[in-house]
């Protein structure tokens, strides 16, 4: 059986595929519609988008365990893209998405079939981390602002910058004020502690229920029945929003009926394909979802035992999800970590569980969407701040610091470049420093040279890659070699020889011992560095 052959599973797999799906579930749901509203869209694009990463993705994917769907790392993308579409005259921006959308999938298809899985993993892992604590950034300086009902700045960076005039707020809401900052606020502290402090402190049997469903209950009974309790405390309480009273905390707006939200865009016209913003968009779309999902499924398989990836099948299973949800208006998919780790946390053991929690999704919504209508809109921020402070990964940055220095320069040129300008070119910039940084490793060649005058031997020190691009600086030390010397080469120090490097030692060798000199060097050891083996002990 191959590697990627999933097993059939046995009878005893579908209760802990059922049970599984159910975690999964409850942990996709609150992120479905919290990605959706960071996004500016209604909540149904996130469950939508859910709903086809489960029962279509989850039925096709390469990577049975993983679970797709919207993506907190697709947010800035998304926004950035929104908000250029509205400069288009005479178009609407959500069916400029849907498009790009729909290519964006079509590319995935089309790499997966040309078997290019594995090269979208060809990322440096470190543009990877600065790419997600540049977005993690980014969504920290727009959804701190939502979760204590104030509007944030438009620019990323003054978004960060005014986070301390929105806790003030808080402390201290403008006179006259319409939003209820500090009845939000309370509704986010207390959703940002249940989510940090959740599984550390409850029992054993309680940690399968995600810490997100117990912030949102939590959110939803303190805005609904906490009224007396601020008024108890003297606290200034805004207007209920309606008329079943509460705390009046804005709550999540959602249709009745999720056949009614869902609207196919339609054919645009062909001259829409003239748009640089749309093939621009799907490409980068692409790009990122597809990194991110196979650097995902790389994660997924590290936690469990179970059939490997198959990577170019992903592509495909992503590019059909992407496409999809691109006809029927919803966001864009990747394989997500958490919900996937999840998975395989809760004893997920084939990808019935993912395609189950698709379903639950889908019920879920079109059974109950009155009981979506209260989730506090705070709530969903402040699982989104959560979700972003992850994303920075201060600490995986410190470990990266110490064992090499230049990969966290490289994580944090990636991120600053993302909060100061966009997606796009923080991950162009990370890739280029990568390949500059390769580059000059492989054009370091150090040559030392010590002499023995007694014996007339000169010894020539190779270390790093000797390859053409440093050349010039061995052929100029083996010319400096007096005539007549034993001249022994050493190429312990020495990681890789090319072509060129090999040519010039040969030419040397022949006219210095043409003129009476002689050449020591382990050929053995030369050729198996030229052929990329590893060289004799």
């Amino acid at each position: 059986m191959s590697a990627n052959t999933e097993p059939k599973p046995p009878g005893g797999t579908l209760a802990a595929d059922f049970l599984a799906s159910l975690v999964v579930f409850m942990v996709a749901l609150p992120l479905c519609i919290g990605i959706a509203q960071a996004c500016g869209l209604p909540p149904e694009a996130g469950i939508i988008t859910g709903v086809v990463g489960g029962l279509i993705v989850g039925f096709l994917a390469g990577s049975p365990l993983q679970v797709s769907g919207p993506a907190a790392g697709l947010i800035v993308l998304v926004v950035q893209f929104l908000d250029d579409a509205k400069t288009v005259p005479g178009t609407n921006p959500v069916v400029l998405l849907g498009l790009t959308l729909v290519l964006a999938g079509l590319i995935q298809i089309t790499a997966g079939a040309l078997r290019l899985g594995q090269w979208f993993r060809a990322v440096s892992p470190a543009v990877v981390e600065g790419m997600l604590a540049g977005i993690g950034a980014t969504i920290i300086a727009k959804q701190f602002h939502e979760m204590v009902d104030d509007t944030a700045p438009k620019k990323v960076l003054d978004g960060l910058l005014t986070i301390p005039q929105a806790v003030w707020k808080a402390f201290d809401p403008p006179a006259g004020a319409s939003a209820n900052h500090t009845e939000a606020a309370v509704i986010g502290l207390l959703s940002i502690l249940i989510l940090a402090l959740w599984k550390p402190i409850v029992p054993k049997r309680l940690k399968i229920v995600p810490a997100a469903v117990v912030a949102v209950l939590v959110a939803i009974l303190v805005n609904e029945f906490g009224r007396p309790i601020f008024e108890a405390c003297g606290a200034r309480i805004g207007p209920a929003v309606d008329e079943h009273g509460g705390i009046g905390v804005e709550r999540v707006q959602i249709a009745s009926s999720l056949a009614d939200a869902v609207k196919p865009i339609g054919w645009p016209g062909w001259e829409i394909l003239t748009l640089e913003l749309v093939w621009k968009g799907a490409f980068t779309i692409a790009l990122i979802a597809s990194a991110e999902t196979l650097l995902c499924a790389v994660a997924v398989d590290g936690k469990h035992t179970g059939p490997r990836t198959n990577f170019d099948r992903e592509l495909v299973a992503q590019g059909v999800g992407n496409t999809i949800c691109g006809v029927l208006g919803a966001l864009p998919m990747t394989g997500v970590i958490v919900r996937s780790a999840a998975n395989v946390e809760a004893g997920a053991k084939t990808r019935r569980s993912a395609i189950l929690h698709g379903l639950w999704l889908l019920l879920f919504v079109s059974l109950l969407p009155g009981v979506l209508a209260r989730i506090p809109s705070a709530a969903l921020a402040a699982v989104l701040v959560y979700t972003g402070w992850k994303l920075l990964n201060l600490p995986g940055l410190w470990k990266l610091w110490k064992e090499s220095k230049s990969e966290a320069l490289i994580f944090v040129a990636t991120g600053v470049t993302i909060v100061g300008a966009d997606l796009l070119a923080g991950v162009v910039l990370g890739v280029v420093l990568s390949a500059l940084k390769l580059l000059l490793r492989f054009s370091h060649l150090r040559v030392t040279r010590v002499d023995d005058a007694n014996h007339k031997r000169v010894h020539l020190h190779l270390e790093g890659a000797a390859t053409f691009l440093r050349l010039p600086v061995l052929a100029k030390a083996l010319e400096a070699v007096p005539q007549g010397q034993e001249l022994h080469v050493h190429l312990n120090g020495v990681q890789l020889v090319d072509h060129a490097i090999l040519h010039l030692l040969l030419t040397f060798q022949k006219q210095y011992e043409a003129t009476g000199g002689t050449l020591f060097l382990d050929w053995e050891r030369l050729h198996a560095h030229f052929n990329g083996t590893d060289a004799p002990e």
